[in-house]
């Protein structure tokens, strides 16, 4: 099941861990028109995004065993259509291009991994379109990192912080009867 605002590759990279494949063996199911975009170490970034023609759509919906309205509700780029792929004599083939998520549909970020596991039942990586003031999960207490950077992270533990954080700052937060804050008691 998809995640709300999720990438659709991150998508099928679950679906492929789901089945115990690697992701290459469940892309596999399309023609790929172009190579993803990589990170300076040789990996693939993590917001690389997938864009699907019709029938790369169908091929995904009976593989995560969903109806197309419930991928194109949860998926941003599901619908965002590619000319080189959607039109010409194959177009009747599934087909995908890679493309920068920034450039299909916004901002990614990882989503927490704690409410993908409760959401889904997996604990692998998942990244989700979210703009940066949507980036903090409230019920675990992370910072979730941008997806684009070449790093090891994928959120910052925000629970832990240190007392200066924890104390009111007297210029921040003054009084609520308007007057100076003096800092005492």
């Amino acid at each position: 099941m998809p995640l709300a605002g999720e990438l659709t590759s991150s998508l099928i990279s679950r679906a492929a861990d789901r089945y115990g494949l690697p992701a290459a063996g469940v892309l596999r199911l399309w023609t790929c028109r172009n190579s993803p975009a990589r990170n300076d170490g040789g990996g693939v970034r993590a917001d690389a995004e997938i864009v699907l023609n019709e029938a790369g759509r169908a091929v995904l919906a009976e593989l995560c065993g969903v109806g197309p309205a419930v991928l194109a509700h949860a998926l941003p780029a599901f619908t965002v259509d590619d000319p080189k792929i959607g039109t010409g004599r194959e177009a009747a083939l599934p087909q995908a291009r890679w493309r920068a998520a920034g450039a299909v549909a916004g901002e990614a970020a990882f989503a927490c991994r704690l409410c993908t596991a409760r959401r889904t039942g997996q604990t692998v990586r998942a990244v989700r379109y979210l703009p940066r003031w949507q980036r903090v999960c409230v019920r675990h207490g992370r910072w979730l990192l941008d997806a684009d950077a070449d790093q090891p992270l994928e959120h910052l533990d925000l629970r832990g912080g240190s007392a200066h954080c924890a104390t009111p700052n007297t210029q921040l937060n003054p009084d609520p009867t308007g007057r100076p804050h003096s800092g005492t008691k």
